[in-house]
Formats: structure tokens, sequence, C-alpha cells
């Protein structure tokens, strides 16, 4: 059984940091595209930040320069730092292997910044 589990999150100034962790079982997380999600209320889900099975790293424009995605295979485990975070970044914040439909998700772990 494939599980994807995400951690990490919590309530945190503005400017201040989180380190979100995903850690898989079941699936080799090296092997996949790894995608971070958030979900603020009432608005869509988007796409944050992506890391290639070789390491290489996307971000969404309102995160760059903030945020760093990153893997460590060994355990099995993809990060997200984020760094300087703003209340804007508040939301529930999924990881993603593989496809946005097909693919594996985590049940998600919330963020909140507050003022």
């Amino acid at each position: 059984q494939v599980q994807l589990v995400e951690s990490g999150g919590g309530l945190v100034q503005a400017g201040g940091s989180l380190r979100l962790s995903c850690t898989a079982s079941g699936i080799i997380l090296r092997k996949y595209v790894i995608n971070w999600y958030r979900q603020a209320p009432g608005k869509q889900r988007e796409l944050v930040a992506a890391i290639s099975s070789g390491g290489s790293a996307n971000y969404a424009d309102s995160v760059k320069g903030r945020f760093t995605i990153s893997r460590d295979n060994a355990k099995n485990t993809v990060y997200l730092q984020m760094n300087s975070l703003k209340p804007e970044d508040t939301a529930v914040y999924y990881c993603n292997a593989g496809a946005y439909i097909s693919g594996y998700w985590g049940q998600g772990t919330q963020v909140t910044v507050s003022s």
C-alpha cells in the first residue's frame, strides 16, 4: 500500500521559516517527479515546487528565492524548506508523486502564517 505522509506544518509569524517533509512508504520517491501543492481556503490547488528524479527543481514565481525543494533518497523523503514566510503562504500543503490525477497524494499539512 502506497502512503505519502506530510509533516512539519504549523503556525509561524511572517518572516519565519518552516520545513515540510513528505515521507513515503510503498513507493520509491526518487523514481518520481515530486510536487508540492498548496490550497488556500476558497482557492484552487496550485503547484508550488517540483523536483525531478534527477534533482532539477522548479518553483512558482510566488515562492522563488524563498522556498527550496530537496530530496533525501536514503530516507525516501522530500522536503520543502520555506523561508521568509508571508501571510499569503497560508494553506494546506500537499505532496504528490507522479501525475496530478493518477499519482499519489498525501493528506496535507496546514501552514498558517500570521501577520
